[in-house]
Formats: structure tokens, sequence, C-alpha cells
């Protein structure tokens, strides 16, 4: 057997491109390396903070972006991600400029889920920041007209703490403020089938979501997993 080089690192298909913040990310979090049953590779985007990605439309850091992502595949990463649903915005634009496979945002998945769910059934979006939510992020990410939004602004630590970049996180009342709000998104609309959580933040409280709605959650990390299937395929032995 022989093997082939070409990479400084093996092994890590994925790449993230993570915003410049100081919060606390806990397990579960997509900027946590212990929420990844596989390797992945980080890189920070220096200069994009939350504020200036969420609130600010990400303006002026396309090309933060393309460098970041650039250096990632020249370690090695088969395929970039990044740690902002907002980052939709994006999506069209990397896949131009980089040669390897891109998913910018879980909110990508909002029409696959549609296509798995009862006829009368349609999926939900629980986002950090409603007012921020553009239609363009929306159009961007394939996100279909109507969509039903919920989201934690009006919270009492979630998308403060998180967007103010701060450097401590209740995660208690996080918890609940993601799970508030998305049986507030439920309550209000009763043909609403399943939930996309657009921050990869609120990973950590995607199964309490589950519980108290009773509807599937699709989170960053279930499209990032169904990524890496592609670009990484179990191998089997056979017995």
């Amino acid at each position: 057997m022989k093997a082939t080089g070409g990479k400084s690192i093996y092994g890590a298909s994925v790449g993230i491109l993570m915003l410049d913040a100081q919060f606390p990310r806990i397990v579960g979090d997509m900027g946590n390396a212990l929420t990844w049953p596989f390797p992945v590779h980080y890189k920070i985007v220096r200069g994009a903070s939350p504020k200036k990605v969420v609130i600010e439309g990400a303006e002026g850091t396309l090309q933060l972006f393309i460098d970041a992502a650039n250096e990632l595949i020249a370690d090695g990463v088969d395929g970039i991600t990044t740690n902002c649903g907002f980052l939709a915005l994006f999506q069209e634009e990397l896949t131009q400029a980089l040669p390897v496979p891109v998913a910018t945002s879980s909110l990508m998945q909002v029409d696959m889920v549609n296509r798995v769910l009862p006829a009368n059934k349609r999926a939900g979006i629980l986002t950090i920041s409603a007012s921020s939510l553009s239609q363009q992020h929306l159009e961007k990410a394939g996100v279909p007209a109507n969509t039903p939004i919920g989201t934690t602004e009006g919270g009492k630590e979630f998308t403060r703490a998180i967007l103010g970049n701060e450097l401590e996180l209740d995660i208690d009342l996080a918890r609940k403020d993601n799970v508030d709000a998305a049986l507030a998104l439920q309550k209000a609309n009763a043909d609403m089938g399943a939930i996309v959580l657009e921050c990869t933040n609120m990973i950590p409280y995607a199964a309490d979501i589950k519980s108290a709605t009773g509807l599937p959650v699709f989170t960053i990390e279930s499209f990032v997993s169904w990524f890496q299937t592609g670009l990484q395929p179990r191998r089997y032995e056979q017995r």
C-alpha cells in the first residue's frame, strides 16, 4: 500500500468559518469541537463579529470569508460551512469563489424538510434575530415564501448574550428563551410540522425544543452531519 500526500491536515473534511466572538460556546454549540462526532477544522474570520454579521448584514466582509475559506482548503478540508445562519447571504458568492462544496446556513434545510413532511404541514424557522433576518437572507437560502418565523428576541438571555458577545451565558435562561420562542411559534402556526433552527448556537437546546413542542427539530448539526457523509462516506468492512 502507498499513501498519497498533498495536504497539510488529514481527517478533517469539514472546514468551519467562525465569527470573531468571545461568548461561551458550550458543548452542542457549533464552535465547540466536542459537539462533533467527526474531526472538523476551524478558521476564525477576524473582524466578522456577531453584530457585524447579524445586525449589520455582514457588509464589507465577503472577501474576509473567501480568504479564510481558501486557507482552510489549502490546509486540507474538502468542504466549507459557517457558524452563522445569516451567512446564507454569501452562499452563491462562496460557491462561485471556492473550488469545494459550500453549505453556509442551516436555513438551507427548510425546503428539504418541507418535502419530507405530511402534505398539510410545513417547517418553521426559529432565529436569534427576526428583526435582522431579511427577505434576502431567506431567498439566498432557498426558503419558501411565507415560511413561519419565530425568534428569541425579547427573551431574557440568549439573543442578548450572543449578539452582545458577552463573556457569560446563563444556560438555563438561554434554554428557556429557546423553548418559549419555539412554543410561541408553534401556537401561532397550527400547520407547522417541524422547526429549523437558524442559529448555530441553538443546537444545545434542540432536544428541549423537541420535548416541548413534539416536533422534529433540524439544526446546523443535522445539516453539517449530512454534508460530512458526502465529503467522507463511511467505509464498511464486509464480513
